[in-house]
């Protein structure tokens, strides 16, 4: 008994904590300080996008769902470079239009990802979104 517990506690220890993640690096074309990209995120799915961008510039970031297969809802945050998952800014609780001051040099990471019913249902919902630095 002892060690088919011991076992099935080894089991959830080692699984994986995340869900499929996805990344890709944001760059914009030369002469422009922003671009916009577009996406679907399914589930407990998240995608992260990665911006280089100095302290004191400003980013700019809005969200908006341009596909669903239900009225889906998609978030994103903001994490600052080195961030464990610590957001400077959280959609969720801030809303789907971001314009901030950065307090760091480095790689910023812009997380999309769906919340509650439609996470959990594994709902698939199109977006794009804008972004720039200035």
């Amino acid at each position: 008994m002892f060690a088919r517990l011991a076992v099935c506690v080894l089991l959830v220890a080692i699984a994986p904590v995340a869900s499929a993640q996805m990344s890709a690096e944001v760059q914009f074309q030369p002469g422009n300080f922003g671009t916009m990209v577009s996406g679907t995120i399914s589930g407990d799915e998240y995608f992260d996008y990665s911006l280089g961008a100095k302290a004191g510039q400003e980013m700019f970031a809005d969200l908006q769902v341009s596909d669903t297969n239900g009225n889906g809802v998609v978030y994103f945050n903001i994490l600052p470079p080195g961030s464990d998952g610590v957001a400077i800014y959280n959609g969720s609780v801030d809303g789907n239009t971001a314009r901030i001051t950065l307090p760091d040099d480095g790689d910023y990471t812009i997380r999309v990802y769906l919340m509650g019913n439609d996470r959990d249902t594994g709902k698939t919902v199109g977006y794009n979104l804008d972004l720039s630095i200035q």
